[in-house]
This record gives C-alpha cells, sequence and structure tokens, in this order.
C-alpha cells in the first residue's frame, strides 16, 4: 500500500479527565486522543481509560497491563455507542480493580473507521459483505507500529504478552483473532465476542489450523439468537464449537481457553456487556497470575 511520507502520527488534540463519574456517563478517567495514520492515512480517536490513583504520587513508578479493545466508540460512553448502548468497560473494570479481582490496568478503545470499517477489519477479500479491496493485513502493522507505540510512550505500560491483551466483536473479534495469529508471541490475552467466521466462506480457520503458537488466554462469546434466523444461528455457534474444536487439539485446557454460549443472547453492545466481567476476570484476573 501507498503511504503518504507527510502524514504523521499525530499528539493527542482533546483529553477529558473523568475522575468520577461523569455527566456522559463514563465512570472514571477516560483520556481521548486524536490519532493519525500513516498505514491507514485517516484519522480517529484512541480512547484511554486509567485505573483508579493512576496519577497518585505512589504510583509515579508503577506499570500497568493494557487492554487494547477494537470499536472503541462502543465501549465506555452510550452518548458514541451504537444504538446509544455501550459495553460498559469503564464500570467492569473499575469494579473488578476494586475488588481485586483483577490489577489495575489500563483499557485502550481504538475508534473504528466508520465507512471504512469493514475494510479495515477483513483480512481477505470478501463477496458477502462485499469487500473487494480489503485492508485488514495492515491492522497488525497499524497496531504495532503505530497505537502500540503511542500508548507505551504517553503511559506507563508493562511489557510482555502476560501483560498485553487485545480484543474485539463481530468483525473486531475476527480481526483480533487474526492479528494474535499472525503476530503470535505479542497479545497474551485475547477476547473473541461474537467472531464473524463465516465471512469469506470461513476462510479465517486456514490460518487457525496453521498456526503453532497461541495467546496464554482466549475468551471467546457468542450467544444462540446471533442472526435472527434459526438456520443461521445454528451455523454461528457451529462455527465457534469448531473453532473451540481446533484450539482444543492444539492444547488450550480450561485454563487457557473458555468458550461461553449464551443462550438466546444476540448480536449487540448489551450482550457483550453482559459478558465482559467474566472475559476481563478470565483474562487478567489475579488467580490466573499467580497460577501461571
Amino acid at each position: 500500500m501507498e503511504k503518504e511520507d507527510s502524514l504523521q502520527i499525530a499528539p493527542e488534540t482533546v483529553e477529558v479527565h473523568t475522575p468520577d463519574v461523569h455527566s456522559s456517563g463514563v465512570t472514571g478517567d477516560l483520556r481521548l486522543h486524536e490519532f493519525a495514520s500513516a498505514v491507514y492515512r485517516n484519522t480517529r480517536f484512541l480512547r484511554v481509560w486509567l485505573p483508579p490513583r493512576y496519577d497518585a504520587l505512589e504510583n509515579a513508578s508503577r506499570y500497568y497491563p493494557v487492554f487494547y479493545l477494537n470499536d472503541g466508540q462502543n465501549l465506555f460512553d452510550p452518548a458514541t455507542s451504537f444504538a446509544g448502548v455501550k459495553w460498559g468497560t469503564d464500570e467492569a473494570a473499575d469494579r473488578l480493580i476494586r475488588q481485586e479481582v483483577i490489577p489495575p490496568m489500563i483499557l485502550v478503545g481504538i475508534d473504528n473507521a466508520q465507512g471504512e470499517r469493514l475494510r479495515e477489519f477483513l483480512p481477505y477479500r470478501s463477496y458477502s459483505p462485499p469487500v473487494l479491496r480489503p485492508l485488514g493485513k495492515h491492522y497488525p502493522e497499524f497496531l504495532l507500529r503505530e497505537v502500540m507505540p503511542f500508548i507505551c510512550a504517553k503511559y506507563r505500560v508493562a511489557r510482555g504478552p502476560e501483560n498485553t491483551g487485545l480484543g474485539g466483536s463481530s468483525l473486531g473479534g475476527l480481526i483480533s483473532l487474526y492479528t494474535a495469529m499472525v503476530q503470535p508471541g505479542v497479545f497474551g490475552r485475547v477476547l473473541v465476542e461474537s467472531p464473524s467466521l463465516w465471512v469469506s466462506n470461513r476462510r479465517i480457520f486456514k490460518y487457525v489450523r496453521l498456526a503453532k503458537v497461541w495467546p496464554q488466554r482466549i475468551y471467546v462469546g457468542v450467544g444462540t439468537h446471533e442472526a435472527g434466523n434459526a438456520e443461521r444461528d445454528k451455523k454461528v455457534v457451529e462455527d465457534v464449537v469448531r473453532l473451540e474444536y481446533v484450539l482444543r487439539k492444539a492444547g488450550l485446557g480450561e485454563d487457557r481457553l473458555r468458550v461461553k454460549v449464551a443462550e438466546g443472547a444476540s448480536h449487540s453492545e448489551g450482550e457483550w456487556a453482559k459478558r465482559f466481567p467474566e472475559a476481563l476476570s478470565f483474562l487478567f484476573g489475579l488467580d490466573a497470575a499467580r497460577v501461571e
């Protein structure tokens, strides 16, 4: 892909601090960075949620695990989320940190590119949905060479796969799974919610079968009413079961892989919000860290 040499990663231009519960519906300290990508030649927001007392003097030398999540608009604020329903990642993380279920950690919501979302999240050509010039193969480069260095330069981020997570839903879940496979050893915690495994005649399974290195922990969630059609609903669940089968054969036991099939759950932010606390606890839980 051609890149414009003059296009540089921009510094943040907007910061929103919400030390308590903000009127917009955000819990905690959320900071927005306007971010220009040379890879994709566009601009979006990165939404960085910081754990309680991140700026406290006693934590000045502390470094934190980080969880990168796609479709950042839908994570923290109902005002920006699809259909006005957010994942509630801020409330879930804040509560689990205060309960000492997970360590204090940083969440990074990466906004999608709106009209270019399909192209950026698809790593290969698709006829359903019709995407003949996909850009998803550049997503790992966008993430590893642009987003992650920017965040590490701005915030105290702990290094290593055990401290680095990636996740998303639908096509955002698909590209998260793809990235974890083509960049092995970078992401130790991966969330795959309602993944669009069916696109391009389920081509993702070619990569799944060939992958040799898997994250330390993977959470896969899906509902039984994802498509709103009995036949398609069944196939969506069957795809997830197939994914689980391959991962189990690769050696991922119950301590490394959790698959949640939620009866009656649809393909929506509300359902992903319901499962997020369980996913976050499994992926980053303090008990799991001690075992590993």
